[in-house]
């Protein structure tokens, strides 16, 4: 008898759930019309209200605008032109000073500079604060807004006021905006190591970075060292495929999971190309997004050992998505995971080998390395190991890395 009582009971549980989750959906709907209903309503009055008549459009993309940049840091509406200038900058060249910036509690801070540009020039540094932007103050401003006061036709000046750790008083830098093409791959052989800087993931990189070792490779070198440091990160596609020049064929090399927990696996294709020669990875508080799924792929598989600080910890993954107008949203739509399960978001990956760069050291690395390029080494690739610290000891441990594959 208890059995049979029991079955009942179950099938009224059933419905009872049945017909509050069917409630549950019912009343998401209703909250969503009526809210899209007060934003008619207040759409109107402004459109009814206010002293001076406003483009419709202005109102709808302002909307759209505060909407997604509600989201998160990364998250970003671009009109048609900032579309067309967003997907320029991708494939590696814009006009601007050359910084990476993303928002922190309100205001636009520097990921880094990229080697070569304006800014870099200018000793612009990652952790710097933009507080204003030619005298106005940013405080609250979108990602875009900023992105687009510190644009400008090349040729002409643009003033960043900033606080930089360990400066009593904001620092005021002019720079020259200019029209930028960066190679985001440049390389040497140094004293038998190849190094090569990665300084952003853009249209190519892969291909670039599979150039730069094939011919070291060429040149006899005993390992490679590859410095992510202050690389603000780009596009995903460029970062498996960097990860595809190193990866066993058939490994996980970074995975994505979404809102309803779709993962989006990303396997390597083909055999490593660095012959089992060591590798050694700088990175620091800069290096993020895509400079953390090669870091981090690359550490959970003991193919490079890591050197330097704590990565920046960038771990979402954003999707352009066109709208009808020519508009579009970058919308973020996932996590990424090392392929050990490692979700970095806020994290940030710790190097093997830790060895911090205080900002005197960076400041002196930075001015030696300026003015070298002012004195017309500007294409050449210096290093600098009696200063850079992180360099050194990356040169260190290659040696004796290729000291032990020597010797077995």
């Amino acid at each position: 008898m208890k059995r049979i009582s029991f079955i009942p009971l179950l099938i009224l549980v059933f419905f009872a759930g049945f017909i509050l989750g069917q409630s549950s959906e019912n009343k998401k709907e209703e909250d969503k019309y009526f809210y899209l209903k007060l934003f008619t309503e207040a759409l109107k009055i402004v459109e009814r209200e206010y002293v001076e008549p406003v483009p419709i459009k202005k109102l709808i993309y302002g909307a759209i605008d505060g909407m997604v940049s509600s989201l998160d840091p990364f998250s970003d509406f671009f009109t048609p032109e900032e579309y067309k200038e967003f997907l320029s900058e991708t494939e590696g060249e814009f006009g601007g000073v050359g910084i990476e910036i993303t928002m922190e509690n309100g205001r636009p801070v520097v990921v880094s500079p990229i080697e070569g540009t304006p800014a870099w020039k200018a000793g612009i540094r990652p952790g710097d604060i933009i507080i204003a932007v030619d005298g106005e103050d940013t405080f609250n401003m979108s990602l875009m807004e900023v992105v687009k006061k510190i644009r400008g036709k090349p040729g002409t000046k643009v003033k960043l006021t900033i606080l930089r750790k360990g400066e009593g008083k904001p620092i005021e830098v002019t720079l020259v905006r200019a029209r930028i093409k960066v190679p985001s791959v440049k390389y040497t052989n140094y004293k038998g190591i190849g190094y090569i800087k990665i300084s952003q993931f853009t249209s190519g990189t892969s291909k670039s970075l599979e150039k730069a070792i094939l011919e070291l490779e060429n040149q006899n070198v005993k390992g490679f060292i590859i410095d992510l440091r202050n690389n603000p990160g780009g596009l995903l596609s460029e970062a498996v495929d960097v990860g595809d020049l190193f990866i066993p064929k058939g490994k996980l090399i970074v995975y994505t999971k979404g809102r309803k927990g779709e993962l989006h696996r990303y396997f390597a294709e083909r055999e490593p190309i660095t012959q089992g020669l060591p590798v050694v990875l700088l990175v620091n508080k800069g290096s993020a997004s895509a400079s953390e799924i090669v870091a981090g792929a690359l550490q959970d598989y003991h193919i490079a050992t890591l050197v330097g600080e704590k990565t920046f910890g960038k771990a979402s993954v954003q999707n352009l998505i066109p709208l009808s107008d020519g508009s579009a949203m970058k919308l973020t739509i996932a996590y990424y995971y090392t392929p050990k399960g490692r979700l970095i978001h806020k994290k940030g990956i710790k190097p093997d080998v830790e060895v911090k760069m205080d900002e005197e050291t960076w400041k002196k690395l930075f001015e030696t390395i300026r003015k070298m390029r002012f004195e017309g080494h500007m294409e050449k690739v210096i290093l600098l190991p009696d200063i850079d610290v992180q360099l050194r000891k990356a040169i260190e441990i290659l040696e004796k890395k290729a000291k032990l594959k020597k010797a077995a």
